[in-house]
């Protein structure tokens, strides 16, 4: 599967397949620890975007740029370092990431205004590919026998990551103040970079060729109006000049981008792997549970802190719904690792059907029935369970079905698509709940009962994609 003639090895580095110094415990903690930091900014904002607003005088439309600006620079950033990250080396290109997620959460930590505070959002969404990069490291420096497992367990604790950040947004806020948000990370990302650089070696592995400028200013410009439109739409109207005049721009240049990189010699992505069926279905999957992902971190928390008096609201505070979603972290912590146990023996695709299986059934469930605790707790367990087998087994069945050459680029992609259906989602489901919401502008329960038949849907594309993907792919390492 994989072209030999392709790799490259970087001087003064070891001959693929020689003996490595690295400790695997050592490189798989530091990747862990940056993983979950980037994870936890992610979702540690969010709850927090109120007190934020009431502290810097900021309207709900400009505040909302804390979050927009973190995506858009997640999403541009991610294939673009993926990419580089094969052709230059991914230790190299982590550590540079490293350093701007650092930067940027210094930024927003002394941030006194919210211009400060999106150019230090800015910079910290410039580090999304630390997760591909660290699934690449991992492929690189463990046994191929334990690279399943290892890609489970990074995957529970970045899932871990993002519920804890909707856990401790709230204590932290309330016993501290929200720049201390940030002040948390930002140990972590020292003690973790610290740890890469002398505990992880460079891969010799490359990908040679030269940086496509031309793919990654098209790419970068569809993203940008893509994900602004998604992001801004509601409030700007989706049928308002600006809204269509971004969909335009972002199917021009997209459409451009796909053009050249068909016809340049070293692509910023190489569509033909894209072609392939275990990467198209991956990517797939990852845009369903994209939606579905945002979708449950958007509902829930709203059912849970409606009032009582709607009949079926919680009257949950902010702290009290994140504990609600505890049971979504820990069943990540547990099946994400056996997702990759269940790779080694079967392969990526039956953790990854088992996944998808578990995750509808719980939006279903949600759908059906959500006026009891056990039902919301019921739920969002299952959410977990998908979650985790999916999560993993998505990233393996990448590395399956790729080369060496490509694990960064196409695991980059699998993350621009999960990023991409969590702003699909996040405008389809607000649109949902704000066309159905009471005149209070309190989301209804049939509006709730919509959304979660929405995602059921998005996760049963998801089930048929999953199906597709071939039985029998086994990691490549050559």
């Amino acid at each position: 599967m994989c072209d030999g003639s392709r790799l490259k090895q970087a001087p003064g580095l070891a001959a693929p397949g020689t003996a490595r110094r690295a400790n695997p415990a050592l490189v798989l903690g530091c990747l862990a620890m940056a993983g979950v930091v980037f994870a936890m900014l992610q979702s540690l904002v969010a709850p927090a975007l109120p007190v934020i607003a009431a502290e810097l005088n900021a309207s709900t439309a400009e505040i909302s740029w804390i979050v927009t600006a973190y995506l858009l620079a997640a999403a541009v950033a991610t294939p673009v370092a993926g990419r580089l990250g094969d052709m230059f080396g991914r230790r190299r290109m982590l550590l540079i990431m490293l350093g701007l997620l650092a930067v940027g959460i210094l930024v927003a930590g002394l941030a006194d205004n919210l211009a400060l505070l999106i150019v230090g959002r800015v910079l910290q969404g410039a580090g999304g590919a630390i997760l591909p990069l660290s699934f690449g490291i991992v492929r690189d420096e463990l046994p191929r026998e334990r690279v399943g497992v290892a890609v489970g367990l990074l995957s529970a604790l970045l899932g871990a990551g993002g519920g804890l950040g909707t856990v401790l947004a709230g204590p932290i806020v309330d016993h501290l103040s929200w720049n201390w948000l940030f002040w948390f990370p930002l140990i972590i990302i020292v003690l973790a970079a610290a740890g890469i650089v002398f505990g992880v070696p460079e891969s010799p592995v490359r990908a040679p060729g030269r940086v496509d400028v031309p793919g990654v200013l098209l790419l970068a410009a569809g993203l940008v109006c893509l994900l602004l439109a998604l992001s801004k739409g509601h409030g700007w109207g989706w049928t308002s000049g600006t809204t269509l005049a971004l969909l335009g721009g972002a199917a021009l240049a997209l459409t451009a981008w796909v053009l050249i990189e068909l016809r340049v010699r070293a692509p910023l992505v190489d569509m033909r792997m894209i072609a392939r069926r275990g990467v198209w279905t991956t990517n797939l999957v990852g845009l369903a549970f994209g939606i579905a992902t945002f979708g449950s971190f958007l509902l829930v928390p709203q059912l849970l802190e409606l009032p009582i008096a709607t009949g079926y609201g919680f009257g949950k505070s902010v702290s009290e719904a994140g504990l609600y979603l505890l049971p979504t972290t820990v069943a990540m912590i547990i099946f994400a690792p056996l997702s990759g146990a269940l790779d080694r023996l079967f392969g990526p695709k039956l953790p990854l059907v088992f996944g998808t299986v578990m995750a509808m059934a719980s939006f279903i469930l949600l759908a059906v029935a959500h006026t009891a605790a056990w039902h919301v707790l019921t739920a969002v367990t299952m959410t977990g369970v998908g979650l985790g087998l999916a999560s993993a087994a998505m990233t393996n069945a990448i590395l399956a079905n790729v080369p060496p050459t490509q694990t960064g680029v196409a695991t980059s992609i699998n993350t621009l698509m999960r990023t991409i259906g969590g702003s699909v989602g996040t405008a389809v489901l607000a649109a949902i709940l704000t066309s159905t919401a009471s005149s209070g502008h309190i989301p209804t329960d049939a509006g709730l009962t919509t959304a979660f038949w929405v995602c059921a849907g998005a996760l049963a594309v998801a089930l048929l994609a999953a199906l597709l993907l071939p039985r029998s792919a086994r990691p490549a390492t050559d």
